[in-house]
């Protein structure tokens, strides 16, 4: 018996597991965190904190499964993207990592894409692109700037910390290595400063970085030798999970953010949706801002466990079971801004048609179908821009364990959603790098192919098909529609005559 040591960063938790060559979980650890420093705009992390929590669910495994821990061939980690760890030339981090809520860069990103409008990637240059963090670094904290030597993606900074090596790859770099692109009067990178050298060495996903280093803390020192791959972003690991790194298959993973996209053997470009590379592959379609934390929000804002909900999967389990009003409400679920498809961080959420009859369980329909319907906006300039419908959709993540919510994608989309066995399937994902990276398959559609099962099948209900159509409509006007009042209210946040809080003073006796 051997297996593999596969680690997936979230946003909201770690995740590492003991999975075997036949994609079998036989252990796993979730750590809870680390916790983001969040305020109006601005979304940090200590990069320190994810070696932390690493160190510590390799140590739990090893505690749980001391033979099994011993039998590990290889390590995968995969991780959130667009976050960036600014390190010096000592390999250390100069501050917080910025993480992919962050909006603060938006006026920088402003700035450089009219300076930049004959580069290929001034059209992509918005406040969650790396260069206009990079930008924003420039003109608020210079001696950070000054003294930066490169920037890692945040799976490649615990990669960097296991083997001394820094890479990364190019599906998770893919916006900063297009900045290095010559265009008219130079490369982006060069327009605020900095060359490519601050870019680390970039190896595919199954190559191997190196072995893992001698001397590391507590149960990780057991490892030392085994061979760690460089591996690729959250996403791009997930969708391996899911089966569906083929041509003609569409994923949605919802976690923390939504992500939804189709992939195909061609380049296609739309408005609004990432076209990358995905190594003999395409992929169109991205991330979004939303996603299951979105029905977390609503948990929360509906009293969570003082409700009697046991976690954000009970509360709107229970929150669904209720009795639904005949009119429907529309929620634009866009609470922190929007990437894909609309790149506009002063985007806010809303619900529309709220009657004195609705209840929390109109309001957890609308949520859930909220986002759906943005997923069926991305699917279809996707589809669109292919020129063919995809034959299912992979639906993967910590939503895709709600039934109502896989039917809902379903039946607003109009495609059909399948959800595989594997629970969490960027575990399997990194499983599935490891095994291939240490030969025991000769492709990644190999391994897709023997170890991804799915699970179930959601078809779209034909009696749904004509309501849906409609409250999509209306979705799609209510966007229209509020998107300069949410631009007016995200002002006034900004604002010097800001709002106070009104707080009632007690009457004169």
């Amino acid at each position: 018996m051997s297996v593999v040591l596969a680690c997936d960063l979230g946003g909201t938790s770690f995740r590492a597991a003991l999975i075997d060559r036949q994609g079998r979980t036989l252990a796993e650890s979730v750590i809870i965190g680390p916790t983001l420093i969040d305020r109006m705009g601005w979304s940090e992390v200590d990069a320190e904190a994810w070696w932390t929590i690493l160190c510590e669910a390799a140590a739990k495994l090893a505690e749980a499964e001391p033979e099994l821990f011993g039998t590990v061939e290889g390590i995968a980690i995969c991780g959130v993207t667009r976050t960036q760890v600014f390190l010096g030339r000592d390999g250390r981090q100069l501050r917080p990592a910025i993480t992919w809520k962050d909006t603060r860069s938006e006026a920088a990103a402003t700035r450089l894409h009219e300076r930049l409008a004959d580069h290929p990637e001034a059209e992509r240059i918005n406040a969650f692109h790396p260069l206009a963090r990079l930008a924003w670094l420039a003109e608020e904290e210079e001696a950070s700037f000054r003294a930066l030597a490169s920037v890692l993606e945040p799976k490649d900074w615990l990669n960097f910390r296991l083997t001394g090596r820094q890479a990364g790859d190019p599906v998770s770099m893919a916006r900063l290595m297009a900045c290095t692109e010559v265009a008219g009067d130079g490369d982006a990178l060069s327009a605020i400063g900095l060359n490519a050298a601050i870019i680390p060495q970039v190896l595919e996903p199954c190559a191997v970085l190196g072995p893992v280093q001698p001397g590391l803390p507590g149960a990780l020192g057991r490892l030392a030798g085994v061979p760690v791959f460089c591996s690729s972003s959250d996403t791009w690991v997930a969708v391996t999970g899911l089966g569906a790194m083929r041509p003609g298959f569409a994923y949605n993973i919802s976690g923390t953010t939504e992500v939804l996209g189709v992939v195909g053997e061609q380049a296609a470009a739309t408005e609004g949706l990432l076209t990358v590379d995905w190594r003999g592959l395409w992929q169109l379609g991205g991330p979004s801002q939303n996603g299951a934390d979105t029905a977390a929000w609503l948990v929360s804002l509906l009293g969570g466990t003082e409700r009697g909900f046991a976690d954000v999967g009970d509360g709107i389990g229970k929150l669904l079971a209720g009795r639904r009003h005949p009119q429907p409400l529309v929620f634009l679920p866009y609470l922190q801004g929007e990437r894909v498809p609309y790149w506009n961080p002063a985007l806010r959420g809303a619900f529309l048609g709220l009657g004195r009859q609705h209840g929390a369980t109109d309001l957890a329909f609308a949520v859930l179908e909220g986002v759906a319907c943005l997923n069926r906006i991305v699917l279809e300039r996707a589809e669109a821009a292919l020129g063919a419908p995809v034959g299912e959709i992979r639906f993967g993540g910590g939503a895709a364990s709600n039934p109502v919510w896989a039917q809902i994608k379903a039946d607003l989309c109009n495609r059909p959603v399948v959800v595989g066995a594997a629970k969490e399937p960027g575990l399997l994902g990194a499983a599935i790098i490891a095994w291939t990276g240490l030969g025991r398959f000769p492709s990644l559609a190999a391994a897709q192919e023997a170890l991804v099962t799915p699970a179930r099948r959601y078809e779209p209900d034909p009696a749904r098909r004509e309501a849906y159509d409609a409250l999509f409509a209306v979705f799609r006007r209510a966007e229209v529609a509020l998107a300069p009042i949410s631009a007016d209210l995200a002002g006034l946040s900004r604002s010097a005559g800001s709002l106070p809080g009104i707080h009632a003073t007690p009457s004169s006796p």
